[in-house]
């Protein structure tokens, strides 16, 4: 097992290195930066030292030479809308983010999980039709709407919950719903059909025709089965669930790193943009990461070869 895990974490260096190549290159596309740093009457001189300075007069491949260098350093650049140094700007985000995405998880899960077990149950009834649409409603449904019709509904008629910001529970409430409605879809269809599938084993019927309670079977034998695919689902998500969370973070103003994305590619600010997308990389491999391990700890019967 050592060794396969030694093997995906060498799997992850060309994956990092395709998505630093990928943001430089778009970045550097999406058009020169002095423009927005100086102001409309800068002169042309101005202009050309700040250039120099930022080592913006350089060829393409300059300019990525040093940008590796210099990352391979944990330097990312300084912020030129903030100030500050980039990265440290970014990693101060983080913690939101990973809060709303685990808050938006288990709202997922709690919804989820029952609702595929009692849709697989009673399968073919009107139960099984009313969950199976409202599933296919809920990955229909974008995520900025819902937030918006939230917000409207329970934070300004209702006034049940804050409008936006983070800080206490209640301020988390909203954003997570909003994140966490179209995977607790999926994951309620998934775990519907991969329940099914499992309950038509013959080991299954083994254990009903012992005599073993029903309620038994389906939690402890079927359920455990049933959710190694689900998890594989639910890895996958990671990087939907923060990639909603760009545009959910900015519809509550909840100051995480998707808050932060969007302001920074407003302004082109680079450095931001860069050190922002490589740590979401690194998130999401983690979390494909942590599913491998927990593969094992569903089904023992799985090697890591």
């Amino acid at each position: 097992m050592g060794n396969y895990f030694v093997r995906r974490l060498l799997q992850t260096i060309p994956v990092l290195a395709i998505i630093v190549f990928t943001v430089f290159l778009l970045v550097y596309l999406a058009g020169d930066p002095v423009a927005l740093m100086l102001p409309e009457d800068a002169s042309p001189e101005e202009i050309q030292a700040l250039r120099e300075a930022l080592n913006l007069d350089k060829p393409f491949i300059v300019q990525f030479g040093t940008y590796v260098l210099n990352l391979l350093q944990g330097d990312f650049g300084k912020s030129f809308h903030y100030n500050v140094d980039a990265l440290p700007l970014v990693l101060e985000r983080i913690p939101a983010t990973i809060e709303l995405t685990l808050a938006s998880m288990i709202v997922a899960t709690i919804i989820a999980i029952p609702l595929g077990i009692w849709s697989a149950t009673r399968r073919n009834t009107s139960i099984d039709v009313l969950i199976t649409g409202g599933s296919v409603l809920g990955s229909a449904i974008p995520n900025f709407w819902l937030g918006i019709m939230l917000i409207l509904l329970l934070a300004v008629n209702y006034q049940i919950f804050p409008v936006s910001g983070r800080g206490t529970l209640m301020h988390l409430v909203l954003p997570a719903i909003t994140l966490g409605t179209g995977l607790a879809a999926t994951i309620a269809r998934l775990t519907r059909s991969s329940l099914l599938d499992v309950l038509s084993q013959d080991y299954i019927r083994t254990a009903k025709a012992k005599g073993v309670k029903r309620t038994f079977v389906i939690i402890i034998h079927g359920l455990r089965n049933s959710l190694i695919p689900v998890v594989t689902m639910m890895a996958m998500q990671t990087s939907s669930l923060i990639g909603g969370a760009l545009v959910t973070e900015y519809i509550f103003a909840w100051p995480g790193i998707g808050q932060l994305l969007v302001q920074s590619i407003h302004v082109r600010d680079m450095a931001v943009i860069q050190a922002a997308t490589f740590l979401i990389t690194l998130m999401v491999i983690l979390m494909n990461f942590l599913a491998d391990v927990t593969y094992r700890l569903l089904d023992p019967r799985i090697k890591y070869n």
